[in-house]
């Protein structure tokens, strides 16, 4: 089942994807502390653009204090995640950004997202999009851009699988 999982999401993003007449408008932010939203959308997709981006917030500050088992607890234990390496899974990332971003428990640089975009996939699923940024450290900045697949479980926003580049 694990294995056809991320088939899956793939799926249902191409379906929606291919589906030029849904009804279903993106939540985009520039800024992760105002998160806006067109008027004719319901409080509880504010509710939950607020709290999925209330994840990302959470989890850069767990970065940034070098508290990585908390920064992955925003990722769903069946997480996966595209690198230039190939498919991950929650441990290998785990193990990637340790050995990749962290050094003696801190990490090299700290980490910041933004340019929010969040599009309803289908029932507790959505595709969030944004940047990153790596900075200081005395090392060069480090941007680029990520595809969250989340999904809202009992425990709130989890991370499904990542894209980063």
């Amino acid at each position: 089942m694990k294995n056809i999982l991320p088939l899956l999401l793939l799926a249902l993003l191409f379906t929606r994807c291919q589906n030029n007449g849904s009804n279903a408008t993106p939540t985009k932010t520039d800024s992760p502390a105002a998160p806006t939203a067109s008027a004719a959308m319901p409080s509880s997709a504010l509710a939950d653009t607020a709290a999925l981006i209330g994840v990302m917030q959470r989890s850069a500050a767990d970065w940034n204090k070098g508290d990585l088992a908390a920064f992955m607890d925003s990722y769903d234990d069946s997480a996966t995640m595209m690198s230039r390496h190939g498919l991950m899974n929650k441990d290998t990332m785990m193990i990637h950004y340790r050995q990749t971003y962290f050094k003696a428990g801190a990490p090299l640089q700290k980490l910041g997202f933004d340019q929010f975009q969040i599009i309803p996939l289908t029932g507790d699923y959505v595709l969030l999009t944004g940047r990153f940024t790596l900075s200081g450290g005395n090392l060069p900045v480090l941007s680029g851009r990520y595809s969250l697949v989340c999904v809202h479980r009992k425990n709130g926003w989890k991370i499904l699988h990542d894209h980063t580049s």
